[in-house]
């Protein structure tokens, strides 16, 4: 996700997880940043371009990207976050099998 194309609610769930309660140009562009820099790497995690606007793994994983990024703290990230990473995998490959199931069987 290219950071212009940053749904304006993602960037307002975004920082208010982050407790961002200010409206800003710079700090809304840093969020955006951070947004495209965590899109990018899950969807590299997930094999896919995965969907941040609804509820489930892939926003959840998305927020705290932003979060330790922001804080500074991306060098424990993926340590801290491996099983939900692998978890949010796993669901991918079984959507995908029962998808490609279904298929074969029509």
């Amino acid at each position: 996700m290219n950071r212009t194309e940053i749904p304006n609610e993602l960037l307002a769930a975004v920082k208010n997880q982050l407790n961002i309660t200010w409206d800003d140009d710079a700090t809304d562009n840093k969020i955006r940043g951070l947004i495209a820099l965590a899109s990018v790497y899950l969807d590299g995690k997930g094999g896919a371009v995965l969907d941040y606007e609804a509820d489930g793994l892939p926003r959840l994983l998305l927020m705290e990207f932003v979060r330790y990024a922001r804080d500074e703290a991306m060098d424990v990230f993926e340590n801290n976050y491996t099983a939900l990473i692998l978890a949010m995998q796993n669901e991918r490959a079984v959507a995908r099998y029962a998808e490609s199931t279904k298929q074969t069987e029509t």
